[in-house]
């Protein structure tokens, strides 16, 4: 009986926790959107930033206010196995640190560690959902051109039907190629094709095929690899393992200064924190949005050093290439360690405001309406 009331307490929690995530994200994904067409459609070289009112009447323009939504299953998805390993690894650890204690106390040096820990074993397992959902949403705002089929022209196009099912070259780039090669010897039967087998020539143009041609996950793995799908796991282990020590370490002194204040005047004074009794879940929600906004504030420029090197579709071909050729990553030791383009070192705070926002009200959403729904879902049964 006892195991089967546990049983029965998990999954109420389990069922609490998801629907808490999943509303958080729902209620904050266009801010999400606005972010990442910020932080991915902003040159190196221009010093002028994308606005929000931009962002928004392009999508509008394009896809429809629905296209404010492209990709929010996939990030629904990554939250909650993500959100689900940060508490949960963070909650194993700290179980460690309080073994033995007579207060039950986690001191914020410890949960700094544990959050950072946290943080990692999150990017680890979101790092997939988030290149879907950025793909989706780069694709909302995108213009996609009309080309004419290969087919047409009686071309055949044997290395970009095998790697990327349904798309169609820019036949006009690649005459256009073909036409600067004409001082070439030519007498091959079909030099078109031959030029197209070549990688860096399937687009027709030299250049990869663009982000919302490659955005489904049978698109990514057959083109880039499976691989691609934990691209820019460096500057995302930075990124969250920033973000998770920030975030607990923030919200567990928080905490105490919230108890300590509690516990002013009580009469005998508390020896231990059962004795002050729980905080009311509206201070707690608050104390976790803030939090959440102090620690995206903290990890940003990783966040958009991780977003822009998703944007880029990299053939594995041209990854084995560079495997092949040792090629080295640019920037300096710093940069190279947290996966930084030396190239964005100008772009990294942009559209900051608008992940703290969205980091803030979703943690606090995510928060309150969990406490909510575990005493609705208690209660009722």
């Amino acid at each position: 009986m006892d195991e089967l009331l546990q049983n029965h307490l998990f999954a109420t929690h389990a069922i609490a926790a998801s629907g808490s995530v999943v509303f958080g994200t729902a209620l904050t994904y266009p801010l999400d959107t606005m972010k990442t067409l910020i932080q991915v459609g902003s040159g190196s070289r221009s010093s002028k930033q994308l606005t929000s009112t931009q962002i928004i009447n392009r999508v509008r323009f394009l896809s429809g206010y629905s296209g404010l939504y492209n990709g929010f299953e996939w990030l629904a998805w990554g939250r909650i196995f993500g959100m689900g390993a940060r508490f949960g690894i963070y909650e194993v650890l700290t179980a460690f640190y309080k073994d033995g204690r007579e207060d039950n106390n986690v001191y914020v040096s410890e949960a700094l560690m544990a959050g950072m820990a946290a943080g990692a074993v999150e990017s680890l397992t979101s790092s997939p959902f988030e290149l879907i959902k950025l793909r989706a949403q780069v694709a909302s705002a995108s213009r996609i051109p009309s080309v004419t089929p290969a087919t047409k022209n009686g071309v055949a196009v044997p290395a970009i039907t095998r790697l990327l099912r349904g798309y169609t070259p820019d036949m006009k780039a690649l005459n256009r190629s073909v036409g600067m090669l004409s001082i070439l010897n030519s007498k091959h039967p079909n030099m078109i094709g031959a030029i197209q087998d070549y990688p860096w020539m399937m687009s027709g143009s030299g250049r990869p095929p663009s982000v919302y041609d490659v955005r489904r996950p049978s698109q990514i793995i057959s083109l880039e690899g499976w691989g691609a799908l934990w691209r820019g796991l460096r500057s995302g282990i930075a990124r969250d393992s920033i973000f998770g020590g920030v975030f607990f370490s923030t919200w567990q002194f928080l905490h105490r200064v919230m108890l300590d204040w509690k516990a002013v005047g009580m009469d005998p004074p508390p020896r231990y924190d059962e004795e002050i009794g729980p905080l009311s879940p509206l201070a707690v929600s608050l104390a976790a949005g803030f939090s959440g906004s102090v620690a995206a504030a903290a990890s940003h420029s990783f966040d958009t050093a991780k977003s822009r090197s998703q944007c880029t579709v990299l053939p594995k071909f041209i990854a084995m290439e560079r495997k092949l050729l040792k090629w080295k990553i640019p920037g300096k030791r710093f940069e190279k360690l947290a996966g930084i383009h030396p190239a964005d070192r100008n772009l990294l705070f942009r559209a900051i405001w608008l992940r703290m926002a969205r980091s803030g009200i979703a943690t606090f959403v995510i928060v309150g309406s969990y406490y909510l729904s575990v005493s609705y879902l208690v209660s009722s049964n």
